[in-house]
């Protein structure tokens, strides 16, 4: 099985959604809710898409762990992977974020759930740098090689280098970071709007890389194992085609399954050819989420990856014949959270 796609991801279910107003000034991929829509109209519309995602990738094998919030105070928690992101040999982050109404969307029934699914032996919180203004936010500020043990990160305020060195160091990775801005000159807010890294494949804006050494060396280092890489535009990276993640699902027999999954307006825009490059190594799942993306984010922001060993679970004696007489697609609630049926 591939170190870079996980088969387990976690999802929140927010049933109030909104495109964060505390966000709109920096991420040039947010747009408004159209006018005359409630903001419980919004919110329905966004549930709906939710939900589409999650169906979508258990129909593909892909194991999902959701979780409502209710909170209205987390316009953006639809957005797990700013916060936390997961590794093999047991290793957890928990990460500052920028945004101050966005920092009690870490949770503690996540890492619990993580701690008795998985085996979990570390769990590093640099939480505590956001009061000196420091932030990294997760797996957005960074796009992670599992593989070759690269951080590929765009520089903002969103992405310090100085927390990004103490991560690498941590978690042991490489550092590599660059400017990117797009033909107006903005910086990239987040660097899994223009960059995914899959196993033998990985999606990237080069161009926006304005140092053209950097560029090349972005370039080599993506490549250096054999992977192909496919150059995006910055037009295809404001349709969120930079915004997508690699998993491993299981076909009904059994037989591994490895995806691609992006939106479907991220779909559109890539050419045939392209198409046709990623699918060598795996296969495009595209799912619709217009109401989500006006928040300036799309499914890999969506999908916070399980990069973790699994470990049997006990279940409570009184839940078991519940559990077993679901059907394995369809999810069950255990004290407040969606478990599959695997356990």
């Amino acid at each position: 099985m591939s170190a870079q796609a996980p088969s387990a991801v976690l999802l929140v279910r927010a049933t109030k959604f909104l495109p964060n107003p505390s966000t709109a000034a920096d991420n040039a991929f947010q747009a408004d809710a159209p006018a005359g829509e409630s903001p419980e109209e919004l919110s329905a519309r966004a549930l709906a898409e939710m939900d589409l995602v999650a169906d979508t990738l258990r129909s593909v094998g892909v194991r999902v762990h959701v979780f409502d919030d209710e909170d209205h105070t987390r316009p953006d928690s639809v957005f797990p992977n700013n916060w936390i992101s997961t590794h093999a040999g047991g290793m957890v982050g928990v990460f500052p974020m920028y945004a101050s109404n966005r920092r009690h969307e870490r949770r503690s029934d996540v890492l619990e759930l993580l701690k008795s699914h998985f085996r979990v032996q570390t769990i590093v919180d640099y939480s505590g740098l956001e009061p000196d203004g420091i932030f990294l936010e997760g797996t957005g500020a960074m796009v992670l090689d599992h593989v070759s043990r690269v951080a590929y990160t765009a520089v903002s305020h969103r992405a310090d280098t100085h927390v990004l060195e103490r991560f690498c160091t941590d978690f042991n990775y490489e550092p590599m970071a660059f400017e990117a801005v797009d033909s107006g000159g903005v910086p990239v807010y987040h660097t899994n709007v223009m960059a995914c890294v899959g196993t033998d494949v990985a999606l990237i804006a080069l161009d926006m890389i304005p140092d053209a050494h950097r560029r090349e060396q972005v370039r080599e280092r993506l490549t250096v194992n054999g992977r192909t890489v496919v150059e995006l535009t910055e037009e295809q990276v404001r349709e969120f085609a930079g915004n997508a993640v690699e998993l491993c699902g299981r076909h009904a027999d059994g037989r591994r399954r490895y995806v691609m999954a992006m939106s479907a307006r991220a779909h559109r825009s890539l050419r045939p050819d392209q198409v046709a490059t990623i699918e060598q190594s795996c296969e495009i799942v595209s799912v619709d989420i217009p109401t989500i993306e006006l928040a300036g984010g799309s499914v890999r922001c969506m999908i916070a990856g399980v990069h973790l060993d699994r470990r049997p679970v006990d279940l409570d004696p009184d839940l078991t014949e519940a559990v077993r007489a679901i059907n394995e697609d369809h999810p069950v609630t255990l004290d407040g959270r969606l478990v599959d049926a695997e356990g």
